[in-house]
């Protein structure tokens, strides 16, 4: 088993889709701040896809990041843990544009045997998803607080370790 403290952060969306894209505009913020916590693994994963297999199933802690319907003003960051994240797949609804493949991504991966020590989703409510590549001003300032999020759950995630 692979060191505890390793964390991979996946963002996904796509970036010519306005704020679809804010997953990966988190982690390449993250990627440019010197205060990332060491022991994460930046991954953009773009609009996701099973070429994600490995790094999911090389990861014990994953926290991915992504435009999520939260049903809040646009710019909302809300974190979701592993069993409200299982709540919300059972229930059916999706809340996310990337949700789909990334269920089957997960699914794909318990049945290769993948059980992750931690998983959650850090969901930022979008405005727009439309042809663009510049972030809606709402969610654009919410970039920072989703990667205090970010730094503040793997922090939490190390020390537990």
């Amino acid at each position: 088993m692979q060191a505890t403290t390793d964390i991979l952060v996946l963002g996904l969306g796509n970036i010519l889709l306005a704020d679809d894209g804010v997953g990966v505009h988190v982690i390449r913020r993250l990627e440019a701040e010197a205060g990332a916590p060491v022991g994460l693994r930046m991954v953009d994963g773009g609009t996701l896809g099973f070429r994600l297999m490995s790094e999911i199933t090389q990861s014990h802690q994953v926290i991915v990041v992504d435009a999520a319907q939260l049903g809040e003003p646009p710019g909302t960051v809300r974190l979701l843990d592993r069993q409200t994240l299982a709540e919300h797949v059972s229930g059916g609804e999706r809340m996310s544009a990337h949700e789909a493949g990334l269920v089957d991504l997960l699914t794909l991966a318990r049945l290769e045997g993948w059980s992750p020590l931690r998983l959650a989703l850090l969901g930022i409510q979008p405005q727009r998803v439309e042809w663009g590549e510049a972030l809606s001003a709402p969610v654009a300032q919410s970039v920072p607080e989703a990667c205090r999020a970010v730094i503040l759950t793997a922090r939490a995630w190390q020390a537990a370790s």
